[in-house]
């Protein structure tokens, strides 16, 4: 029986992984976090924003972006075996931007303030969602060329 579901070649997943750990690399220059002060009396507002960048575990994970490009294009000159091992750099940097989130001296310290006409919030930016998007197609992208063993049945064993 005739395999139905096309399998991406190893050069199209290689470049895939590249692509996406060159974004992962560009997503840590973008603002990942920022706050928000609003003075409802004036009608005014203003907000700083913390590119990723701006703190070590962006720059752990543009260095992740730029380590799983290099394995994801040395997987297409080599072998699928090196474009999978781009999901340890990945996974990294899933961690990374989670433990970004969590610790204790970063935005999740930041505490919202209320007082009626003036309000202070922080908030997660979209550099930080786009981040941990690129991070995980990084992840599943490398996965997808790990070797398969071949199906009982077929030619092949």
């Amino acid at each position: 029986m005739a395999d139905t579901h096309p399998r991406p070649s190893r050069r199209g997943l290689a470049v895939a992984v590249v692509l996406a750990g060159l974004l992962l690399s560009f997503t840590a220059l973008l603002p990942w976090a920022g706050v928000d002060a609003r003075l409802d009396l004036l009608g005014a507002g203003l907000s700083q924003d913390v590119r990723g960048v701006d703190d070590p575990f962006g720059v752990y994970t543009l260095v992740a972006g730029l380590a799983a490009a290099a394995l994801g294009a040395a997987g297409a000159l080599r072998g699928r075996l090196l474009t999978a091992l781009a999901a340890l750099p990945g996974a990294v940097a899933c961690v990374l931007l989670v433990v970004y989130v969590a610790d204790p001296r970063g935005i999740a310290d930041r505490v919202s303030v209320d007082l009626g006409m003036l309000s202070i919030e922080p908030g997660l930016r979209a550099g930080w969602f786009a981040a941990l998007a690129a991070a995980l197609a990084v992840t599943v992208l490398a996965l997808l060329c790990l070797p398969r063993p071949p199906r009982a049945g077929s030619p092949e064993s």
